[in-house]
C-alpha cells in the first residue's frame, strides 16, 4: 500500500489460530496509545455459538467463526501497517502479497448482520402443542413425535413418541428435535 488512506475501512488481520481473543485484547489496549491512537477504531473477533458434547453433557460455547482472523476498522498508512504486522499474535493482513485490502461495505454489513442476528436465531425457535417433530439426538434419533407441552423457559419439550405401538412420553431439549 503505497498511498495513505484517509477513510476508516474494515480490514482482515491474520492472527495465530487460537489467539484471536488475545490479539483483540492487545489491539484494544494499544489503540489508545501512539502510534495506533486515532488510526485503529474497532476490533472484532467474529464468533458463532456451537454446541459441544462432552460425554452425555451438551452445552453451547462461543467459538471464532473465522479461526485465525480478526477484523479491524482503521485508517491505514505505512507506519500503522508496519506497527500492526509486528505486534505479537499477528501474522499479517489478508490481501494480495500481504498488502491490506479493505473489505467491501456489503461484506462488512453482511457480517455485522450475521453477528447481530446470531443470538436471535437460537432464541426464536418456537414449537406449538400438537406440532410434529423429528428426534435428532439421543436413543430415539429418527423417531417422529408430537409435541404435548412446551417449556420455553427451560428450552424443553414434552413429546410423545410411538414405540412398538404405544405412545411414550419424553422430555427433550430444543436442540434434540427439528420440525418436520
Amino acid at each position: 500500500m503505497s498511498e495513505t488512506s484517509q477513510e476508516k475501512r474494515f480490514y482482515v488481520l491474520r492472527v495465530i489460530s487460537g489467539k484471536e481473543d488475545k490479539a483483540k485484547e492487545l489491539l484494544d489496549r494499544e489503540k489508545e496509545r501512539k502510534p495506533l491512537e486515532g488510526h485503529v477504531f474497532e476490533v472484532i473477533v467474529p464468533t458463532e455459538n456451537v454446541m459441544v458434547q462432552r460425554g452425555s453433557k451438551k452445552k453451547i460455547v462461543e467459538k471464532p467463526s473465522l479461526p485465525g482472523y480478526i477484523l479491524i476498522e482503521a485508517i491505514l498508512d505505512n507506519d500503522i501497517i508496519h506497527t500492526l504486522r509486528n505486534m505479537p499474535e499477528i501474522v499479517g493482513f489478508l490481501g494480495a502479497n500481504n498488502q491490506p485490502e479493505p473489505l467491501a461495505n456489503y461484506e462488512v454489513e453482511r457480517m455485522m448482520r450475521r453477528l447481530d442476528n446470531q443470538d436471535d436465531e437460537a432464541v426464536n425457535v418456537s414449537f406449538m402443542v400438537g406440532e410434529s417433530v423429528k428426534v435428532t439426538d439421543g436413543p430415539f434419533t429418527g423417531f417422529s413425535a408430537s409435541v404435548e407441552e412446551v417449556y420455553n423457559d427451560k428450552k424443553k419439550l414434552k413429546v410423545m413418541v410411538k414405540i412398538f405401538g404405544r405412545k411414550t412420553p419424553l422430555e427433550l431439549g430444543y436442540h434434540q428435535v427439528e420440525k418436520e
